[in-house]
């Protein structure tokens, strides 16, 4: 017998060799019925895997992320099941599962895979998956491995299996089709009952442009055809939601080939928008004691090599700016940082001095690739809500808690309620990563899970994610469509104080390091505006959206009537313009719903004469006649109650 310890820390004695599927029907047939994958002492193993230790079981179901990653892998291997069938000269190279889905790149040599065949592939694929064929795992050794892609003429296989250990190489078997695979599928493809097939692209063999081009297929299954129809539903919602789309409409931001990729253009009411979001986050800082600088686009390269960015990032940095003195370079600010260091140690402080806070809009540059540029979400120039404070050990984590509360504050402020905290720590079988002695880091990452605990902050912990020179505690937003985004962020640093060489005097009258707190509530103004975009469908807060009201006065009759509305609405600072186009009234209305603009004010005859308004919120409610005042005592509480006093 072997004892199996569950995630609720229950144990179950079980014969030795029994299987997760074994220890799952144990517990109830309805879980055995549902579970599609299992982790053995946090290793990734068959359902029908015989366990032969002790040790800890987890056993997922397509609810489970782990779940869909072995339901999608398993997937890869069936569509590439069906490529075969259709395509039998094609060779096959890799086909991981992805965040939605899985793709499998293929080498189609003379063939072309277009839009046209994405039906049949789908049904081939629903008909193997009827047939349940089961997913057997076998050793293979090296030798046999290289064989058996050499006689399929496959060179891509053959570089894989070339940089695998002898004695560690694995293949996976379903009916009469074979891959190269490491493990983790679903008890059989019976379990798929719904594809789509949804795009082609080109794909460098390795990502290394010098290779040959390969066909990536894209695709999607579920173990339901309602969750495929769910999921179709929510892409065409995605799509009219876009950020690239909506900012194009609303005329909030561009790009220009002339100015170059990647960098964001605002346009007049893009950065009216941009500029509320900042003063509202300035307004919060002053209060919370921050203090605003400001710092160049550019540094010395020498800046950058102490602080250890140029090391870390230089690849992802825009070359060096030489100037006519020799061995002098600059480099565009890829981090605002190492500057704020510069600006600490422009004068001695003592710990009665401390904490400092050092926030800055501060806009930063980075060379991402042009395939990985994405409207303002993957962008080459953008700017960070940034903040540093420079603390002593005792009020680390305080503040730490302090900037809890103000990232908080600002992501309810806009609506985004809907998160988790991950705290991104350093991944032990990777030290080269990181900067720092060990201790340091242990420190670090205690006092943010220790903050984040008694801030009751819902977290998990990420090994892996942190900054090359500190952990950090990520905000995973999830949009009104359900998908997450990596906002705001707050880091505990030891390591850049010593890199720079900061001190302050301690109550002992000797020198001693501060700790140093990277935050950033928005992250960059960019993302966070394509967030929002994409969150709101351009229906923006109140407070926040660059036009309020519109004003229609149903003829120029009104004409001097909706100027005296209009003088009136911006002295209670509310923004307003007036739609005066020779045009209906209707066709006015429209286009207001379509500008997303969310209080109409209708003037006419009976409006001038009684000295009212008629309202109209966007989505089609009627408030009907009103005063001025009382209509800007509706605006001034929808505000209020949007943004609580912090």
């Amino acid at each position: 017998m072997i004892q199996i310890t569950l995630p609720d820390g229950s144990v179950k004695e079980v014969p030795k060799n029994s299987t997760p599927m074994d220890v799952a029907k144990g517990i109830s047939e309805g879980l055995a019925r549902n579970v599609i994958s299992a982790s053995f002492n946090e290793q990734i193993v068959e359902t029908s895997t015989p366990l032969t230790v002790n040790g800890s079981l987890t056993l997922y179901t397509w609810n489970d992320p782990q779940g869909k990653q072995t339901f999608w892998h398993s997937s890869a291997h069936v569509l590439a099941q069906a490529i075969l069938f259709f395509y039998p000269n094609a060779k096959l190279t890799i086909g991981p599962a992805i965040e939605n889905g899985f793709y499998y790149d293929v080498d189609f040599g003379g063939e072309t895979l277009s839009e046209n065949d994405f039906k049949k592939i789908e049904d081939k694929m629903l008909e193997f998956a009827r047939q349940k064929y089961e997913f057997k795992m076998r050793s293979v050794s090296k030798a046999d491995a290289l064989a058996y892609y050499s006689d399929r003429n496959n060179p891509y296989k053959i570089e894989l299996i070339e940089n695998l250990t002898d004695g560690e190489i694995t293949f996976c078997d379903h009916a009469d089709f074979t891959d190269l695979c490491r493990g983790g599928h679903l008890p059989n493809t019976g379990f798929i009952k719904a594809v789509k097939i949804m795009s082609v692209a080109g794909a460098y063999w390795r990502g290394d442009e010098k290779n040959k081009q390969l066909t990536r297929v894209y695709g999607i299954t579920f173990p339901k055809q309602k969750e495929l129809t769910e999921y179709l539903t929510l892409l065409e919602e995605a799509k009219q939601r876009d950020h690239r789309k909506l900012g194009k409409e609303l005329e909030l931001f561009t790009f220009s080939a002339k100015v170059g990729q990647g960098l964001p253009l605002w346009l007049p009411k893009g950065a009216a928008l941009r500029a509320r979001l900042e003063d509202f986050l300035k307004k919060a800082q002053k209060k919370a004691g921050y203090e605003m600088v400001i710092t160049p686009h550019i540094g010395q390269k020498e800046l950058y090599v102490t602080s250890g960015h140029y090391a870390k990032y230089g690849e992802d940095s825009f070359q060096p700016i030489h100037t006519p003195k020799e061995d002098e370079e600059f480099l565009l600010k890829p981090m605002n940082c190492p500057h704020h260091c510069e600006i600490y140690n422009f004068k001695p402080y003592s710990y009665k001095d401390l904490p400092k806070r050092f926030a800055e809009f501060g806009t930063v540059y980075r060379y991402e690739q042009s395939g990985e540029l994405h409207g303002l979400t993957r962008v080459r120039g953008f700017t960070q809500d940034d903040a540093h404070i420079f603390c002593t050990p005792d009020q680390l984590d305080q503040e730490f808690k302090n900037v809890i509360d103000l990232t908080l504050y600002v992501l309810n402020a806009l609506g985004l309620e809907d998160y988790t905290a991950q705290v991104s720590v350093r991944d032990p079988k990777n030290p080269d990563k990181y900067i720092g002695d060990l201790e340091n880091w242990e420190k670090a990452e205690k006092a943010i899970i220790s903050a984040a605990t008694d801030k009751n902050l819902p977290f998990i912990i990420e090994e892996g994610e942190a900054a090359f020179y500190g952990p950090k505690l990520d905000f995973m937003i999830k949009d009104a469509l359900g998908r997450n985004w990596q906002l705001g962020t707050i880091q505990v640093d030891y390591n850049l104080p010593v890199r720079f060489d900061l001190t302050y005097k301690g109550t002992d009258n000797q020198l001693h390091r501060p700790v140093m707190i990277h935050r950033a509530p928005f992250g960059s103004m960019e993302r966070f505006v394509a967030l929002l975009l994409e969150h709101t469908g351009g229906n923006f807060p109140l407070w926040l959206t660059p036009e309020q009201v519109i004003i229609l006065p149903i003829s120029e009759k009104y004409k001097n009537y909706t100027e005296k509305v209009l003088n009136v609405l911006e002295n209670y600072e509310i923004r307003a313009l007036v739609d005066d186009r020779n045009e209906k009234t209707g066709r006015k209305i429209r286009d207001a719903e379509m500008n997303k603009i969310p209080y109409m004010i209708i003037v006419g005859e009976q409006e001038e004469k009684e000295g009212v308004i008629s309202v109209r919120k966007h989505g089609g409610e009627d408030l009907g006649k009103m005063n001025l005042e009382n209509f800007a005592d509706i605006i001034k509480k929808e505000i209020e109650q949007t943004l609580q006093q912090y």
